[in-house]
């Protein structure tokens, strides 16, 4: 299921700073995307359990874990010194590790996060796997991660010569490597067990 638009005009991040705060949108490629509304409490126990490991796994190092929501703003490649209003892409993941302080501002990170985590939900899955997968690509995320709870799956993208290979899936269970963060690795089983059981 798609994400539902603002409408069909183009939209900049002057536009975004503009909207009312009490209505979500992501922009992607200058189109306003509403978000989904507050997400399950599953949906929230993955996303708070992930960036509580990747919290403590970079204590005293230069990478830094965040948790949505959070404004990052997606400069295109070729055109990395766009002015801040002009930005045609501003997103919000659910969970992000940011290892270049130089990106990160008072509005939240500008530029493209090393790592970034999706948590699935049948609202946004498409918009997440599709639309957000290019634009992370594009703006050179290093690696991308997509949780699906209710299929207890992970679906990760790494960047090889700017563009990501084959997806890499594997069950949650055990333990899962981050590649582009040295050392730090997610453990599913404890996290697993406490969600709710899969509807049959």
């Amino acid at each position: 299921m798609a994400l539902a638009l603002r409408d069909n005009a183009y939209h900049t991040y002057a536009d975004y700073l503009a909207w009312p705060e009490d209505v979500r949108y992501e922009l992607i490629d200058g189109r306003a995307h509403l978000m989904a509304p507050a997400p399950t409490l599953e949906h929230q126990d993955i996303a708070g359990e992930i960036y509580f490991q990747l919290r403590h796994a970079l204590e005293g190092k230069p990478c830094r874990a965040f948790i949505a929501p959070v404004d990052v703003r997606l400069p295109k490649r070729d055109n990395l010194d766009e002015e801040d209003e002009e930005i045609d892409t501003v997103v919000q993941p659910d969970v992000l590790v940011v290892c270049d302080a130089a990106k990160l501002d008072r509005r939240g990170v500008r530029g493209a996060p090393d790592f970034v985590v999706e948590v699935l939900s049948p609202a946004s899955a498409s918009h997440d796997y599709l639309l957000k997968r290019h634009a992370y690509e594009r703006a050179g995320v290093r690696e991308y991660w997509l949780v699906h709870p209710t299929d207890r799956m992970l679906t990760a993208f790494r960047l090889v010569d700017g563009r990501y290979g084959e997806p890499v899936m594997q069950e949650l269970t055990g333990t899962t490597p981050v590649s582009v963060l040295a050392g730090v690795v997610i453990a599913w089983d404890e996290l697993v067990s406490r969600l709710p059981k899969p509807d049959i």
